[in-house]
């Protein structure tokens, strides 16, 4: 899987029918590319799971080819694995300062501070890892320093956009002009990999600067302390909070450990020095209720967030009647209960809740449809390869590239080998690719046998059997029936002494190999718990030897 010199490939290891865990790698002349390294948030498919990564066992079987990381910006779905994998490929990272200085941070936390060589890349700076050359592209986003990357190899250029909008009043930073854009078009551009998230929507995401308004007259009608939940890493509405919190009179107050982590590397690269100093949470809850606004993470129904700690009075704030709770963000997929049951139980607090339903008071930082299209009159590419999206999101930004006249559009997915160059695109293999979850401090894979089996237990249930035998084999007592999470409390008494009686009777004299004995006692508990409950729980049995 050594790329020719004649070739230039594209892979997607992850965020490719996907929104989230973004890894992207291109080869040619011998080499591999990788374009940002990210993560996503487990769901209830992966019990006691906060964090899934990608599996990178393709490149690491290959990581003598790999000339680099390059991050597109800091978005968890970008950058959040690397602590956890990047010491295993053993190659360098290039990022702009914000980013790296979030990178830093991370390494640091994990103990991995020299161990992985980090280099800061200026802002339109360009590198060369041979045989590619990187230049960073400036591009609107809602996080500073949103990047995307131009990749000039003998076979052609690409042009991966990252996460980006257009947005012509930003509030941090400078995007690349229109002219910017237009010159990278005229050198010619083989293949636009191109973020898809928002292309079913037909009006433009909207400027960041537009939402100052809605957010300060949530605020100014409040009557109580206000607290305001967004997204993290979005330094830009961060700003904009704390200019609405001075023009309306409230000291800010900042819950949550990522908030503080954002501050910090935005104000040492130069961005928020303007922000208002916040306040402790002592402080917050001695002013009068009107003159505190409260920024805290938690936006997205995360339990242990700090607005989910403070709807479930576990904090150090407290919210009480007549207090207002704004979500200056959007509903990810996926969120939509978590967030539910929170705003449910701010109402029932009597706490005032407002959304983007209400008032302006969010926009996206991704490319809706119209500019998508203005994306593909400044770039002109020959090739639009659809990224960062569901299939959905993916197949319908082909159709919006070739309806707007893209030579040609490939809809790929994680695994799929695509040739981009001589004669492309045209998928050529496909490629193993997975999940890892990362359990407490271990990683493993998402559709292995320990996960397989939390998720068993999770729906049906476990049940421990004990079978105290003498030294000839023979039962010395009868079995130990042990459940947990079967649902047979109103029964449990009933149960358990046919459960007791079915494993009595599977094991016999004792006569058996003893493995033997073990699955059918195994298989007899499962069919008695099955007939009492409708559940096939998990079913261990154990040989406990006697005196």
């Amino acid at each position: 899987m050594t790329p020719r010199d004649d070739e230039l490939l594209f892979l997607a290891l992850g965020g490719s029918g996907e929104i989230g865990m973004n890894v992207n790698l291109y080869g040619t002349a011998g080499k591999w590319l990788m374009v940002d390294l990210g993560l996503t948030f487990a769901d209830s498919d992966y019990p006691g799971i906060d964090l899934i990564l990608p599996d990178l066992e393709f490149i690491e079987e290959h990581r003598d080819t790999l000339a680099g990381i390059v991050l597109t910006h800091g978005h968890e779905d970008h950058i959040g694995a690397i602590p956890y994998l990047a010491a295993e490929l053993k190659v360098p990272l290039y990022a702009t300062p914000f980013t790296a200085g979030l990178i830093a941070g991370k390494l640091e936390e994990e103990g991995l501070t020299g161990q992985v060589k980090l280099h800061v890349i200026d802002r339109d700076g360009s590198i060369d890892l041979d045989p590619f050359r990187v230049t960073f592209v400036a591009l609107a986003h809602s996080i500073p320093e949103g990047n995307g990357v131009l990749i000039e190899t003998k076979q052609g250029k690409i042009f991966h956009t990252g996460d980006w909008k257009i947005d012509e009043t930003p509030v941090l930073g400078e995007p690349s002009s229109e002219e910017t854009m237009h010159a990278l078009g005229d050198a010619g551009i083989l293949a636009l990999v191109c973020d898809s998230t928002n292309v079913f929507d037909t009006e433009p995401s909207g400027s960041e600067k537009s939402v100052h308004d809605g957010l300060r007259q949530a605020v100014e009608t409040a009557k109580g302390r206000v607290l305001v939940t967004t997204f993290a890493s979005n330094a830009a509405r961060l700003q904009t909070l704390g200019k609405v919190a001075e023009e309306t009179g409230r000291r800010v107050c900042v819950a949550g450990r990522s908030l503080d982590r954002i501050l910090r590397v935005a104000k040492a690269n130069g961005y928020l020095l303007d922000f208002p100093e916040p306040i402790t949470f002592e402080q917050a809850m001695m002013l009068p209720k009107r003159e505190v606004m409260i920024i805290a993470t938690g936006g997205q129904g995360e339990p242990r967030a700090a607005l989910g700690r403070i709807a479930q009075g576990q904090h150090e704030l407290k919210l009480v009647e007549g207090d207002t709770v704004i979500f200056s963000s959007k509903i990810i997929p996926g969120n939509e209960i978590p967030i539910g049951r929170i705003m449910n139980g701010l109402s029932d607090l009597g706490i005032n809740v407002v959304t983007t339903r209400q008032l302006h008071i969010h926009v996206s930082g991704h490319p809706a449809r119209p500019e998508l299209e203005q994306m593909y009159r400044w770039i002109r590419p020959q090739i639009v390869v659809p990224v960062h999206g569901e299939a959905r999101h993916m197949r319908e930004q082909a159709k919006v590239a070739l309806a707007a006249g893209v030579p040609s559009a490939i809809i790929q997915k994680n695994g799929d080998l695509i040739r981009l160059s001589p004669n492309g695109p045209e998928k050529l293999r496909e490629i193993r690719t997975g999940r890892l979850v990362l359990d407490g401090d271990v990683i493993l894979p998402a559709d292995g046998a320990t996960m397989n089996q939390r998720r068993k237990i999770g729906y049906g249930g476990l049940i421990a059997v004990t079978l105290p035998v003498d030294g000839t084999g023979a039962l010395a007592a009868d079995p130990l029936i042990r459940p947990f999470g079967v649902p047979i409390e109103a029964d449990l008494a009933d149960f358990l002494a046919d459960a007791t009686d079915a494993a009595r009777k599977s094991y016999g004299d004792g006569s058996a190999d003893p493995e033997r004995m073990r699955e059918t006692v195994r298989i007899a508990v499962r069919r008695c718990a099955t007939l009492w409950t409708g559940k096939k729980p998990v079913v261990d049995v154990a040989l406990l030897a006697v005196g």
